[in-house]
């Protein structure tokens, strides 16, 4: 069966990047992350989930982390040169991403946002994100990723 093309994997389809997809079972709710690593048998630690915050000067700023980790607010709005961040509210998030909760890739959002990953990406040959729609992953090499998004390598955990 063809799987239907989201903005995300047509963007990495413009840049020629190589990427994997993988579809989970869901229903009309999102799952949280670790339920996603498990339906997918993957790793916790390659499955990042993408959080979007608001700074203290109205900024929005994209951080991705593995699945089993919180943020750490504190070393976010140290990273992005801000005095504070905070989660937007989840009634914001297709205001601002163009996605729904639980399917925000950090590919294709309304506007590109200043992007953050937690270092441990680092130790990964490939990682798993949102496609861009509940039930839809993206494995890709996560260099790559970071080099086409510009993304910041930092810790940003817990």
């Amino acid at each position: 069966m063809k799987i239907q093309k989201t903005n995300a994997m047509r963007i990495l389809d413009q840049h020629s990047m190589d990427y994997t997809v993988h579809e989970y079972p869901h229903g009309k709710e999102a799952v949280d992350g670790l339920t996603v690593a498990n339906l997918l048998n993957q790793d916790v630690n390659t499955v990042f989930k993408t959080l979007v915050t608001i700074s203290n000067t109205k900024e929005y700023f994209v951080f991705m982390l593995p699945v089993d980790k919180e943020l750490n607010l504190k070393k976010c709005a140290k990273v992005s040169n801000m005095k504070s961040v905070e989660m937007i509210p989840v009634k914001d998030i297709m205001k601002v991403t163009g996605y729904v909760r639980g399917g925000c890739s950090p590919l294709a959002m309304k506007k590109q946002y200043k992007t953050f990953i937690h270092e441990s990406i680092l130790d990964e040959n490939t990682i798993l994100f949102s496609a861009g729609k509940i039930g839809m992953q993206i494995e890709m090499n996560p260099i790559k990723l970071i080099e086409l998004l510009d993304i910041t390598v930092d810790d940003l955990v817990k």
